[in-house]
């Protein structure tokens, strides 16, 4: 049995890790199991909307003297980095891109919502479910977002789903012993985590936005969110292959409700490029269902930048979205409109 000082030392060499495939000889995922069965914790999983919920209970935590410990999959700058140690509960973002979540046994878990995501780990949505579902009979308290109503107090975030996600958080903080009435005062003011609708800048009247959107329900959710009354134009990356190859009609639908659009050529991250299979697939569907809207296929990322620089305006806002590399470009993009 290793020691709570132990683990205490293989927390802070995780989290200066936090990206290695393997620690000390032991993979990531079994470190994680080890380290939330023997803590007080809460772990988020589900297709979309984790990052956040995981943000938001960390940081009522952290707000509220609780002192959490957290691993989350983005930066959260209100809690200074995306992990963090501390005595209290340790919240973690769970995965199930690679079925590592269910080794995890926290006192807590949290599903926001299923959705088929991981398509060379999933054959089907029914698949995720039972992953859940199986997983779920070993935890003493869980919640489901898609059960609970969308949080309607007050919310610096943007968005129906984070909506969904502030209800999502609220339930387990309560399950944690925090009273709502405590728990809501201090959610009022999370501000989000890194890359999620995130400001990146202003020039010349136009706003610049990043989000890692790169499924077509996380992106429906960013654009709604992101409409202010001026054109929304979008620079996509789309991520993965095997992604792209199933869902590029979905990517082109969801993306259809933007004025214009530039997409870029797919981050292969972990997988081999696919014959036939480009940015372009989502560009000709997109084409086909908004003739006449401007569309970019812009392979380069930065030439996408100078695609839709020209065409903003004064109160217009320009997101750059994806998973990948894609913000990069805002650099760029904040110089072009200038």
């Amino acid at each position: 049995m290793t020691s709570h000082l132990g683990l205490m030392v293989i927390f802070a060499l995780f989290v200066s890790t936090a990206f290695a495939d393997r620690v000390s000889g032991h993979s990531r995922a079994e470190l994680l199991a080890e380290l939330v069965s023997h803590r007080d914790s809460i772990v988020v999983a589900g297709a979309h909307g984790k990052t956040t919920t995981s943000g938001m209970i960390a940081f009522v935590l952290s707000e509220l003297g609780r002192d959490p410990a957290w691993l989350i999959g983005a930066e959260v700058p209100q809690l200074g980095g995306n992990a963090g140690t501390g005595g209290g509960w340790l919240v973690v973002e769970g995965d199930e891109s690679d079925r590592t979540v269910s080794a995890l046994r926290p006192n807590i878990a949290v599903v926001t919502n299923v959705d088929l995501d991981h398509h060379t780990t999933f054959g089907s949505r029914a698949e995720v479910e039972a992953l859940f579902d199986e997983w779920l009979r070993h935890i003493p308290h869980v919640v489901r977002g898609e059960e609970l109503d969308p949080y309607d107090g007050p919310l610096a975030l943007a968005g129906e789903h984070n909506r969904r996600n502030a209800a999502c958080a609220l339930a387990a903080l309560e399950l944690a012993g925090v009273a709502r009435d405590d728990a809501a005062p201090a959610l009022a003011h999370f501000t989000g985590a890194g890359r999620r609708l995130q400001a990146r800048g202003e020039s010349g009247g136009v706003t610049v936005f990043d989000d890692y959107a790169h499924h077509p329900a996380e992106i429906v959710a960013t654009l709604e969110a992101a409409r202010d009354g001026g054109a929304l134009l979008v620079l996509f990356q789309p991520h993965l292959y095997s992604r792209t190859r199933h869902l590029a009609g979905d990517l082109a639908a969801a993306l259809a409700a933007a004025d214009a659009v530039a997409v870029a050529e797919v981050y292969a991250a972990r997988e081999q490029p696919v014959p036939g299979v480009t940015g372009k697939l989502v560009v000709d569907a997109l084409a086909e269902r908004r003739p006449g809207m401007p569309i970019g296929w812009t392979p380069a990322f930065e030439d996408g930048a100078r695609f839709l620089a020209p065409l903003a305006r004064p109160g217009d806002r320009v997101l750059t979205v994806g998973a990948g590399d894609v913000d990069q470009a805002v650099p760029l993009l904040l110089d072009l409109l200038g």
